[in-house]
């Protein structure tokens, strides 16, 4: 059991989070964990759960809340980690040891790192306290002002923890380091004065003085244009250090303390990024249910139940990127979106040419009326004019559905019954559903709310007449700026001094873009970069490219012209590194992928994107995470089309080369895809994963990436990698076997087939068979399993057949086929003692012990599961031991060995217990509970039972 305060609020088991419900509960919970084993009056309670004058019942939804939350505990036996919600008098006081408590770990180890001699220790060990934030703290929770107090004084040790590793690193000589952690950092916070100070010097000791530089002084206009300040004395020392070229002191000593405040907790609380690319601010939605606040999984084994669990309490969901920076004009076009939202259930329909603007005014609209969604606000890039291909309308609902609290495994599988729970769910609710960037109009219409008070929220390219025809959507159209807008866009970005110095420039060059936001953005961030530049020398330049008049016709060639100006100027590395960006397959590039694309390391990759952005060329929208606007990709693909398919297959096989890293680190000792392909491109450098669940989240964050990969590969014929890159997502398939792998899996399978590869054809059936059998699909699952042990068998690959035969034999078994499922079950025994497996030994034998069960031959289920016990089990096998362990129990029952019988399902359901496998234990208990009037056992069924059915 673990108590999460620096994320989501969350009370974490081995069968995953507790159902805590609405933010009320989290935001009592908080407030007691942060005041772990000392009484906190329900005067205190009361003001962390109301910001204003609390209700005349106050008392009684206390008492409610915290009835609710103890019972809660006690069903996730709360007592065995010594966890107690106690009531004292007028207080209720939270015992729990303080190493359950992530805030309570996150001050323990910031104590070790200060006592740590070396910095190289003391690094680890502030690395280990900030990975202890999984996203803003007390999210998900109502703070009043007692916990909004917390909050902030946790995210300032946070802050603090951040410079002193940097300053760490710098005395270990990691300067690149350095600087890459504080940016990150600095631009969620570029207010932050000491935080830009220490940037500076990372960057120029570093050896990038101009960036250094460059720092200094957008954070001096920062702070002039938002605060009217100038600079304090840590950013202008770091800045006269700089020009002096004085090395400065060193970096201050390890031991430097932290200010670290008692039970209290609180990260960033920076909204998800737009990505402003180019000159549009252009949104990438975030992950729903993914995102960094989201707990890591917690492992069980794989269940085939199905817990019916309904969201209830749903908490306000927020997908919307952030505000466009730099927004100006549109005052009439945001005044009739307002008229436009203002009917019954309205949909509203932004159209306009490329690179007009339309996502950053539905934006700017739906930032500026948030008070009018209460229940939450949804997003989605439907990517209607994207070479990457428009998401499935099935994927677009299952986040939306995660986002409103609809457990993964009641998510129907199909769109038509996803599009229905949708309706159902938004049919009360106040909520705007943004969809951007649609193609058509029967898309946007499985996607609309069910509810009245709902308002969507849709931006195109076209004009979706078919959408006002069926559903009255208001066309709100947008045109390119008038040049007064475009003039004061350009002095957003450049600052009105130097706007006012050139007006008549100022107005010729907002002219010559032809009002296009991205157009003018692109020129702006060329002459921020260069203050000895001229407004009228640079729309000489303009005025003389031969594309004027199709920039000026407002097409794509447009910004194709504005984008050839900015590449111009920009260093050899970083246009090689910008033609390559063009032909990633993804939707999203990290510098791993950026050099593998560009054959270079993930160091020089990495300056590159940061040169890049610093162009408005590619945007990173979150740390390490970079996109590029899909007319910016176009424009990089022409750069170099001869090298599309070298830079495809780098980064394929960057992605495979990482995907066998993380499934080895996921699940060691699985034996996926091992052979790599012919002319395999190894990457210079591959990502490394701390431990499963680091391998399991890169796997979860990257399957799109992953999907778009493997079938750009297989457009290409490059089938060899298509399958692989699928195959070894193997690890998220067996933990999700219910999240809609099938459609990937297909394609993995006419690759191999294309490829006539029988070892990868027999390996992907097999997976894909055990799929559909989870799905409930076992006749589908059966016909296709008929092949895959004949395929190995051609192949050469023994553990293969014999994986192959033991997922025949159970779907046989469940069609009713046990003699035949017995046969292939016992050949997978005898193919695994060949290969001297163990692991698929007892797997098969697991399996052959039980149908001899169900076949009334006890004996010889005992004799089997005997065999399997004996082979091991090592320490991962825990949950396959407490299912032979029944197994046995089981058998002697049945051969009238009562006491033998109870003591082994007794021993298998206090291992299953033990090891979190709840589902093992209900197995167990079930059968003690019939054989038995032992009262205890019924309590332990009732218990494991509660725990397996309110997993998530």
């Amino acid at each position: 059991m673990e108590f999460r305060l620096l994320g989501t609020v969350a009370v974490e088991t081995y069968t995953g989070p507790l159902p805590l419900g609405p933010a009320k509960r989290r935001s009592l919970l908080a407030a007691l964990l942060l005041s772990a084993n000392t009484p906190v009056s329900v005067g205190r309670l009361t003001d962390s759960l109301w910001d204003d004058t609390p209700p005349s019942q106050a008392r009684g939804v206390i008492q409610g809340h915290v009835s609710r939350l103890r019972a809660l505990l006690v069903g996730a036996d709360a007592e065995a980690y010594g966890v107690e919600l106690a009531t004292l008098g007028d207080a209720y006081v939270l015992r729990a040891p303080e190493t359950l408590v992530d805030a309570q770990r996150f001050e323990e180890l910031l104590m070790l790192a200060r006592e740590q001699r070396s910095p190289g220790d003391t690094v680890l060990m502030l690395k280990e306290a900030l990975s202890l934030w999984q996203g803003p703290a007390l999210s998900g929770a109502f703070a009043g002002p007692p916990l909004k107090a917390a909050a902030h004084s946790l995210e300032e040790s946070r802050l603090a923890t951040v410079e002193l590793l940097a300053r760490t690193y710098g005395t270990l000589g990691e300067h690149h380091r350095a600087a890459a952690l504080l940016s990150a950092e600095t631009a969620a916070h570029p207010l932050r004065e000491s935080l830009a100070a220490e940037l500076m010097l990372a960057l120029y000791r570093a050896g990038r003085q101009s960036e250094a530089l460059d720092r200094f002084h957008r954070t001096r206009r920062l702070l002039a244009d938002e605060l009217g300040i100038d600079p304090g004395p840590k950013l202008a020392d770091a800045y006269a250090l700089i020009l002096r070229g004085d090395p400065g002191p060193a970096a201050a000593a390890p031991a430097a303390r932290v200010r670290v405040p008692s039970r209290s907790a609180a990260p960033s609380t920076a909204s998800p990024a737009s990505t402003e690319v180019g000159a549009v601010s252009v949104a990438e939605p975030p992950v729903a249910g993914g995102a960094a606040g989201a707990p890591p999984v917690v492992r069980r084994p794989p269940s085939s139940a199905q817990p019916a669990v309904h969201p209830a309490d749903p908490l306000p969901v927020d997908l919307l990127p952030r505000a466009p920076r730099g927004f100006q004009g549109r005052t009439a076009e945001l005044a009739a979106l307002t008229r436009a939202a203002a009917g019954e259930s309205p949909v509203c329909l932004v159209t306009g040419p490329a690179g007009v603007g339309k996502t950053a005014l539905a934006l700017q609209w739906a930032h500026r009326n948030e008070a009018l969604f209460p229940d939450g606000r949804l997003f989605a890039d439907l990517r209607g004019f994207s070479e990457a291909g428009e998401p499935a309308q099935i994927d677009v609902l299952r986040e939306f559905l995660l986002a409103l609290g609809v457990p993964p495994r009641r998510v129907p599988e199909s769109a038509p019954g996803a599009a229905a729970l949708f309706r159902s769910l938004t049919g009360r609710l106040r909520l705007l559903v943004v969809l951007d960037n649609a193609r058509d109009s029967a898309t946007v219409r499985a996607l609309l709310p069910g509810g009245t008070d709902c308002v969507t929220l849709v931006t195109s390219r076209h004009r979706l007449e078919g959408l006002i025809a069926s559903d009255a959507a208001r066309p709100v159209p947008l045109d390119t700026l008038e040049a007064d807008d475009g003039t004061a866009l350009l002095a957003g970005v450049l600052g009105e001094e130097r706007v006012l110095a050139e007006p008549v420039a100022a107005r010729r060059l907002a002219e010559l873009c032809g009002g296009l936001p991205l157009a003018l953005r692109v020129t702006a961030a060329r002459l921020a970069g260069r203050p000895q530049w001229t407004l009228a020398a640079l729309a000489d330049e303009l005025a003389d490219e031969r594309g004027r008049l199709a920039f000026l016709d407002v097409d794509d060639t447009g910004v194709a012209a504005a984008l050839r100006l900015t590449v111009q100027h920009l260093p050899p590395d970083a246009v090689h590194q910008f033609a390559r960006l063009g032909h990633h397959p993804g939707g999203h590039v990290d510098p791993y992928a950026a050099a593998a694309l560009a054959g270079t390391d993930p160091v020089a990759a990495a300056a590159a994107l940061e040169r890049l952005a610093a162009a408005h060329l590619v945007s990173e929208t979150a740390p390490g995470r970079w996109v590029l606007h899909d007319l910016v990709r176009l424009y990089a693909r022409g750069l170099d089309p001869a090298a599309a398919r070298e830079a495809l297959v780098g980064v394929l096989d960057h992605g495979i080369a990482t995907a066998l890293a993380a499934a080895d680190t996921a699940e060691p000792g699985g034996e996926p895809c091992f052979v790599l392909p012919d002319g395999f491109r190894r990457p210079a450098a591959v990502r490394d994963f701390a431990d499963r669940a680091e391998a399991m989240r890169w796997l979860s964050a990257e399957r799109e990436n992953l999907a778009l990969a493997a079938q750009a590969a297989r457009d290409a014929g490059l089938e060899d990698r298509a399958w692989r890159i699928i195959l070894l997502q193997w690890p998220q398939v067996v933990w999700r076997v219910r999240d809609n792998w099938t459609p990937l899996l297909e394609l993995a399978l006419e690759s191999a087939r294309a490829g006539k590869d029988a070892y990868a054809e027999s390996r992907v059936l097999t997976l894909l068979g055990w799929v559909l059998t989870e799905e409930g699909r076992a006749a589908e699952a059966a016909a296709l399993l008929e092949h895959s042990p004949r395929l190995a068998r051609e192949a050469g690959d023994p553990l293969g057949e014999a994986t192959a035969l033991i997922n025949l034999a159970v779907v046989r078994a469940e069609l009713g086929e046990l003699p035949a499922a017995t046969e292939n079950c016992a050949r997978a025994v005898e193919l695994a003692r060949r290969e001297e497996d163990r692991h698929t030994e007892m797997l098969a034998l697991q399996h052959l012990a039980r149908m001899r069960l169900t076949a009334r031959r006890p004996e010889e289920a005992l004799a089997h599961a005997r065999t399997a016990l004996d082979l091991g089990p090592e320490h991962e096998e825990a949950a396959r031991r407490s299912l032979l362990l029944a197994i046995c129990g089981e058998a002697h029952l049945a051969l009238g060995q009562k006491d033998d019988g109870v003591r082994l399902l007794d021993r298998a359901a206090r291992e299953a217990e033990d090891a979190g496998y709840d589902e093992g234990a209900v197995r167990a208990l079930e059968v003690l509970v019939r054989t038995t009037a032992e009262p205890s056992y019924r309590v332990r069924h009732e218990r494991s039972a509660l725990r397996l059915a309110t997993a998530p």
